[in-house]
């Protein structure tokens, strides 16, 4: 088993990292709480099924009340009202603030558990139990929030858990959409701070399907060690977290624009991300084999076209209510070269032009 810390400004906590972690749930709960409420999980409808009994059965042994609610799957889960029943949920059972969550699941479980524990009595803990690769980034870091139909995790703070414990056993069941939408956010991760763990991924990976558990463990340990160093530098996203953005301005508005939950977080952010290389070409002079690295995703699987061509100033009015805009002005991540990051505001007229070329797919 491997340990990152994880150092921010408001708290440091470890990322546990391999197989059968979740054994160390235990040790790590009576080591750290004197608990005198209740452990409530609050994981997915799929993932209950699969993983739930596990956890509780590694919980047993701390001799404490253990509550669980179950929420829908993926971004159906982030919304007010599933956050207001979890909330209720939480009151009808007494827990108070020396009892702790725990987010079992994917990035959405994470996002609403995470939400509701800092929200809960002005803020309880809660530990992460990521089940899928997608939540290897959105586990670490703090970022917690609910979704709004007029855009993607409006609703939210910063809040830390208390650690993550990344069980390599769970990722096991996971189907190929769910590793393709991990993947691309280690795709991210390489893209902005490292260039030797890019062409790795581009040398090394070549089938989704079939990963060794030598290079999922450094696929993982990497894009987490990346992730801990910026948030360790700014935890509030007041100035290099927005490097963790790339692909996210034009994958957010396509999410929103074909309802959360109709495409994988993940799938989206690589269509967003060939969007923020093609523009970097364009305006840094990005140096860049995009015709290797299309071709190579779309034999990992993606798809990397938008539809519908009409939709274009639909996506223009989504993406202006990114969290990145300081002004009416949508500003993107772009890159000057592989692991070198800069933000760029861009005219609507480039945008709308830049998305032209991908509905033609070119």
């Amino acid at each position: 088993m491997e340990t990152i810390e994880i150092k921010t400004p408001s708290k440091s906590y470890p990322v546990f990292i391999g197989r059968n972690t979740v054994r160390s749930l235990t040790d790590f709960i009576i080591g750290h709480y004197r608990l005198t409420g209740k452990i409530m999980i609050i994981t997915d409808e799929k993932v209950a099924g699969l993983h739930l009994h596990t956890v509780k059965e590694s919980l047993s042994q701390t001799n404490i009340p253990i509550c669980e609610y179950i929420v829908p799957e993926g971004e159906h889960a982030k919304s007010f009202d599933v956050f207001y029943q979890c909330q209720s949920f939480a009151l009808s059972e007494n827990l108070n603030r020396k009892s702790v969550i725990i987010a079992l699941g994917g990035g959405a479980v994470g996002d609403v558990a995470g939400f509701v524990a800092a929200t809960f009595m002005r803020g309880i803990p809660f530990l992460q139990i990521p089940t899928t690769l997608l939540a290897h980034d959105s586990a670490v870091g703090g970022k917690v929030a609910i979704n709004h139909p007029q855009g993607k995790n409006m609703i939210g703070v910063f809040y830390q858990p208390e650690a993550v414990f990344f069980d390599l056993d769970f990722l096991r069941t996971l189907p190929p959409k769910e590793w393709r939408s991990g993947f691309a956010e280690v795709v991210k991760e390489a893209l902005i701070q490292d260039s030797d763990f890019y062409n790795w991924l581009l040398s090394s990976i070549g089938n989704l399907n079939d990963l060794t558990e030598e290079k999922l463990m450094h696929m993982i340990k990497r894009g987490i060690e990346i992730k801990a160093a910026i948030v360790a530098e700014d935890e509030k996203e007041t100035g290099v977290r927005a490097y963790l953005n790339l692909g996210h301005t034009l994958g957010h508005a396509i999410e929103g624009l074909l309802g959360y939950g109709s495409i994988s977080h993940g799938e989206a952010v690589m269509t967003g991300t060939i969007f923020a290389l093609h523009l970097s070409q364009r305006r840094l002079g990005l140096d860049f084999d995009m015709q290797r690295f299309i071709s190579w995703i779309h034999t990992l699987g993606y798809e990397t076209t938008i539809d519908r061509d009409d939709k274009k100033s639909e996506l223009l009015s989504f993406m202006k209510r990114d969290k990145k805009n300081v002004s009416n002005i949508i500003t993107f991540v772009l890159l000057q070269k592989v692991g070198h990051p800069q933000m760029e505001d861009i005219p609507d007229s480039e945008i709308l032009d830049s998305l032209s070329l991908m509905y033609s797919g070119k």
